[in-house]
């Protein structure tokens, strides 16, 4: 077994933000995913998004057919220890270029 090695450098920190507001009387929540970082931090967290659209599933053999390359990261490992864990990862899976059932497309 290959040794972790996070794929960030520099300083990242991505968390879950709780927003309430009023609005005409009603009270509304939402919530927000943050990503802040230094230079180093934000560029090494670009390098991984683009790593994962540029990777060709269908050549990683460890991938299983219907499977989607994806990154984790950890609090304390690439992450800031403020950080909650992420998943980063592919939306089309190997083979089938499916997409997941809770995906909801944007409307253009």
């Amino acid at each position: 077994m290959k040794e972790y090695l996070p794929p960030i450098t520099g300083n990242l920190d991505i968390f879950t933000f709780q927003n309430e507001d009023d609005f005409d009387g009603e009270k509304r929540t939402w919530q927000e995913i943050l990503i802040h970082g230094d230079k180093e931090g934000l560029r090494s967290f670009a390098a991984l998004l683009i790593y994962l659209a540029d990777t060709n599933q269908n050549d990683n053999a460890d991938l299983p057919i219907g499977a989607r390359e994806h990154v984790h990261l950890r609090p304390g490992y690439g992450l800031s220890k403020s950080s909650e864990k992420v998943i980063v990862g592919r939306l089309d899976a190997k083979g089938t270029g499916a997409f997941y059932d809770r995906y909801i497309p944007t409307e253009r």
